[in-house]
């Protein structure tokens, strides 16, 4: 990994689909980025999921060749492991206040080999796998991530030294210390992206505690070919489900849970995640309770329709409730819409709740930037020049500013990066650029 310079023309904040794309474009034009991630690794949501809609593409054949493209650029460096906590404006300029956390080992000299990983005695559930898969107290993220350093989680290591004895260029650093730096940019670019609402925010849909209720991120890892399982069981006993149901708007568009707001996705990844199943399990019953389907984007009314012509049972109705049984089997209380409001019940093998969209970051005060009530930034011109802010020199992209699909937070990377350009050029000069 390249050197942190005290200088940059563009900084970049999150190392998502769009924040990647923001790095490359403004990187592209001979701009200096820095590209600041929280994660271990960059990449993002994206490169966890299994295929995107509606051409049903390999996501992570889409975003591991930006992720290897960003990491050897050699106009972008990328600092992972790392939080701001503040952005200041420094006359036309940025002063931004980062904490890189410490990883417990000397990064530059870590390999990959993951000797240290398979010396481990201590198995954790993997954050990567949505507690679905194992990890261990010292873990290469995931198998592609950037950059292949291992990390220490110093909560659940006995400290036994095993993976200290084992590592081939002894980088292990059980003293390591959290490194503040302060740099200066030209520009910044929020991309800080997006998690989805937690399982247990609606009760009645077991909190979290039912175990063949899972969340939809979840399933993206349990249909990868590299996921948990390697094909899809349902996680209390293994077993293949036969019967399959989504529930719609379980955290969007319900003020009970303080989000009243669509989160646009949602829909369509529950029908590609529904297709998917229908042609990865023999004989699936898969059915989608749904209050409206929103097929917003190009190509994707005609995906719905393919969903329900290849035998996926489309129900409109709103569930009130989901228990259990004495075999964990979920059990789906459903008011039917078209038959008069008539309740019924169904048992389900697994249900997956397709949870909304919220922020990732709450800046806390971080960014001079101003946030709507639902937590996501605002823009100052949102009908003709989305990715700007109220503060000359910001810019936001991707989910930061509200939910959208991969193709919408690509774009907006793409508009923020030529933003952020235009920015520096009038305000520091194409010469004062070169100088640096």
């Amino acid at each position: 990994m390249p050197e942190i310079k005290d200088k940059y023309d563009g900084l970049v904040i999150g190392g998502g689909i769009a924040g990647m794309q923001a790095s490359l474009d403004l990187a592209e034009q001979g701009y200096s980025v820095l590209l600041v991630e929280r994660e271990p690794s960059i990449g993002g949501i994206m490169v966890g999921l299994n295929k995107v809609f509606p051409t049903l593409d390999c996501s992570s054949c889409i975003c591991t060749p930006r992720m290897a493209e960003t990491s050897h650029h050699k106009n972008i460096s990328i600092m992972t492991y790392t939080d701001v906590n503040k952005v200041e404006q420094a006359g036309k300029g940025f002063k931004v206040s980062l904490t890189q956390k410490p990883r417990y080992l000397v990064a530059k000299d870590c390999t990959g080999c993951r000797m240290c990983e398979l010396a481990c005695p201590v198995d954790v559930p993997h954050e990567f796998e949505y507690g679905l898969g194992a990890r261990r107290a010292i873990y290469i993220p995931h198998a592609n991530a950037i950059p292949q350093v291992a990390v220490l989680d110093v909560d659940h290591c006995t400290f036994c030294g095993k993976c200290e004895k084992v590592c081939p260029t002894k980088c292990i650093d059980f003293t390591q210390q959290a490194e503040d730096k302060v740099v200066e940019a030209g520009a910044v670019i929020v991309a800080s992206g997006l998690k989805i609402t937690p399982m247990d925010a609606k009760k009645e849909y077991g909190g979290d505690k039912l175990i063949n209720v899972m969340n939809p991120l979840g399933m993206e890892r349990v249909q990868s070919s590299n996921g948990p399982y390697g094909r899809v069981l349902r996680p209390s006993d293994g077993k293949i489900p036969k019967k399959i149901a989504y529930v719609q708007c379980a955290g969007s568009r319900d003020e009970t849970i303080g989000i009243p707001y669509c989160s646009r996705v949602c829909c369509m990844y529950a029908l590609k995640q529904a297709l998917l199943l229908t042609h990865y399990i023999h004989g699936v019953e898969v059915t989608i309770y749904y209050m409206d389907i929103r097929a917003f984007g190009k190509g994707y009314e005609q995906f719905y329709r393919r969903v329900e012509d290849e035998g996926v049972r489309m129900v409109k109705g709103k569930v009130a409730k989901l228990e259990e049984n004495a075999d964990h089997d979920p059990i789906v209380h459903v008011e039917m819409l078209e038959e008069g409001g008539k309740f019924v019940k169904e048992r389900y093998d697994l249900v997956v709740l397709s949870q909304g969209l919220v922020p990732a970051w709450k800046s806390n005060g971080a960014l001079p930037i101003k946030v709507g009530e639902d937590g996501f930034f605002l823009s100052a011109q949102p009908k003709v020049a989305p990715t700007t802010t109220h503060i000359d020199g910001i810019y936001i992209a991707g989910v930061s500013a509200g939910p959208k699909d991969i193709p919408d937070a690509i774009v907006e990377g793409g508009s923020a990066a030529m933003q952020a350009a235009n920015y520096i050029e009038h305000t520091r000069g194409r010469a004062a650029v070169a100088a640096q």
